[in-house]
Parts: C-alpha cells; structure tokens; sequence
C-alpha cells in the first residue's frame, strides 16, 4: 500500500495524509473529501500533471486544485504577510445571480470583523463557512446585487458611492446584514442629508382658496393642525371646517363665515376676526389671547349655542358682539372688553372676569355662578345683576 500527503495548490500548511488504491478518480474522490474541496487534478511538487495513478510514489508530495494552474508552494510562502496567497487570490462571488469579481484582501482586510471576511478569511474555497459554489465556481450569495455593489467598492477604496436610483435604504440594510460598521455610519448620515427639509411654511391665502374649490360644499374639508399663521381668510365661507389645533395666529378672518367650525384647541392669538360669524363654533380650550372679535355673531336663530368653554380670551375685544347662550365657562377673560355685547342667557360659571369691562351688556339670565369678577366694570347695564346670578 502506498500513501501520500495532500495539500491545497499552492499551500504547504495543512495536509492530508491518505492511502493510494484504485484509480486516479478514487485518489480524487478522496482528496476532495478530505480538504473539502472538488479535486480535478493532482500535481507533484515540481508542477507536474499526475494523469496516471502508476506516477505516483509512496511518500509523494502532491497538490490538488479544482482546474486552477498550478502554484508553487514555496514562491507562495516567501511572500510578505497580507499579499500572500489566502489574502490576495481572485474571488467570484454570484449575488443574487449576478457575478462580482474581487480579492480576498479586498473582503478581509478592511472589515476584519464582518461576515464578508469571516466567511473568505481562510484558505479554501469552502472556508470555514462552508461557502456554496455555482456550477462555474463562484460563491453563492443570496442578496441583492444593486444593494451589494456599493458595499464591494467602499471595501475597494473607502469611499461611499451610489449610483443614481439606488435606495440609500437598501444599501444601509446590506451593510448591517454584512456587518460593515464602519459603512453604516456613513449611509445613516448620507440618508439623513438626503431627506428633504419639512417643510412647515404657513399655508397661504391662494392655495386654501384653491383647496376650498376643489372641494364639494357637503364635504367637510379636514385643516386638523395646519399652520395658517399671519395668512389672510378675511370674507371667506369656512363653514363646518375643521380646524382642530391649527395655527391661526395673527390670521385676518375678518367677515368670514365660520358657523359650525371647528376650534377646539386652536391657536388664535392676535388674529382678527370682526364682524365674523361665529353661529355654532366649537373653540373648547382654544386659544385667542389679543384676538380682536368685535361685533362678531354667536347666536344662532335655531338655537344652537357656540362653546368656548375654557378657551383663553385674555385681553379680547369683542366689543358689540352678539353671543347669546353663548358657553364661556370656566374661561379666561382676563381684562377682556366686552361692552355692548348681548350675553343674554349666556354660561359664565367660573369664568375669569377680572378687569372685565361688560359695561352696557345684557346680562340677563346669565349664569355667573362661581365666577372671578374682581374689578370689573358693570356700568350702564341693560338688565340689573341679581345677586342670583353670581352667588350659589
């Protein structure tokens, strides 16, 4: 019997030592077993081809590779470390069915850490990942090869690159499944440079008018949280709108028709809404602080009421307003002026009246239970304040 020590081409580490019978295919069939690879050829440590089991000696040394020419062991081994031949040989890599040709320094070296280098780190065509080939020897990967492609030229030269039309999103996902740290980095930047600008301009006269066309008159026409600030609304028919905790600070809504809108927790501050119709507007916890709402109406003829239950009207004007039933309680008025104004029947229950002036209001029937009337004015009054009124 004779016996044999088996090496990869070109590597004079980690042999095999195995028994010769049969024939050269036999002696091939146990080398790829043994080094884990698909033996074609035999080579002696000259280069010579072995095409005839009768050839080979006890003893001998012998290389097999998978087709490749043969490499000189010793020529290998004298070569500085990081150009030897595990680190600079030629890879194909088939991602996604699409081929990619590299060296394995190129997906060693810079990522030592990644899966990439784990999986082509060690000589070998199957390594220790136990890499699968196709039927023309490239390694399989199941990925997507656009996504893969950024990532093989970053571990070429450094640099991040994308083609146009390729999702900065695909490649970051890529470059996490293959744990490129230094990669992901870059792309979450790159990603967040790319993001546009939110954009949180006011809203203009001109595109709400063009808006309010476009939409049917029995349609409600939904402006919950957009921003309006300083625009001019001024004699527009904004009814049933809902403009919940929309920003309509100093907006001009002068003479617009607002019946039945919606308010509630809408910021109104220093806009200016006289002469409004207000018939049925619901502005819970809205705020209007310095807001001008002179000789706006709040009553409706069909009976229902407008709630600005505990709404901030600090400083209003709304001098000469109409605001019967109106519901106003548990609201601030705070050196508000309401001279002149109808708050017949009207809900004040623990609403803020300090420095109120309501001098010239009609008071009558309204409910002023529990409410803060420290220095305010109730001069020249249509109706008498009973005590009633005020006290539980």
């Amino acid at each position: 019997m004779r016996r044999v020590t088996l090496f990869l081409n070109g590597s004079p580490k980690n042999g095999k030592v195995v028994a010769v019978y049969g024939t050269l295919s036999d002696l091939l069939s146990v080398a790829s077993n043994k080094l884990g690879i698909k033996a074609t050829s035999v080579y002696n440590g000259k280069g010579g081809l072995i095409d005839d089991i009768a050839l080979i000696r006890d003893d001998d040394v012998l290389f097999v590779c998978e087709g490749e020419p043969f490499i000189d062991p010793q020529t290998d081994s004298k070569l500085p470390e990081g150009l030897s031949g595990s680190h600079t040989d030629w890879l194909t890599l088939n991602v996604g069915g699409r081929y990619f040709t590299t060296t394995r320094s190129t997906l060693v070296n810079k990522e030592p850490d990644s899966m990439l280098a784990h999986m082509f780190k060690d000589k070998g065509p199957t390594g220790v990942w136990g890499n699968k080939q196709d039927h023309r020897g490239a390694f399989l990967i199941d990925r997507s090869p656009e996504y893969f492609e950024p990532i093989l030229n970053y571990l070429r030269h450094g640099q991040l690159i994308v083609n146009d039309g390729i999702n900065l999103l695909g490649v970051l996902e890529e470059a996490r499944f293959f744990g490129i740290d230094s990669l992901i980095e870059h792309l979450e930047v790159a990603i967040k440079n790319s993001q546009p600008p939110e954009d949180h301009s006011p809203i203009s006269r001109k595109e709400f008018v063009r808006f309010l066309l476009a939409t049917p008159t029995k349609s409600e026409l939904r402006c919950q949280g957009l921003n309006f600030s300083g625009a001019d609304l001024s004699r527009l028919d904004l009814r049933y709108i809902n403009f919940k905790m929309a920003n309509l600070s100093r907006c001009n809504l002068a003479h617009a028709n607002l019946c039945c809108a919606n308010l509630e927790r809408a910021d109104l501050s220093g806009s200016v809404l006289d002469c409004a119709n207000l018939q049925g507007v619901k502005m819970l916890c809205s705020n209007a602080e310095g807001a001008s709402l002179k000789l706006c109406n709040f009553e409706d003829p069909s009976g229902l009421k407008a709630n600005l239950e505990g709404a901030n009207l600090k400083g209003v004007d709304m001098e000469g307003s109409q605001m019967t039933g109106i519901n106003l309680r548990v609201a601030t008025l705070k050196n508000a002026k309401l001279k002149n104004c109808n708050l017949r029947g009207a809900t004040l229950a623990g609403t803020d009246l300090e420095n109120c002036d309501l001098s010239g209001c009609d008071l009558q029937e309204a409910n002023l239970r529990g409410s803060n009337v420290k220095g305010a004015i109730f001069e020249e009054m249509l109706t008498p304040l009973h005590m009633s009124q005020s006290v539980r």
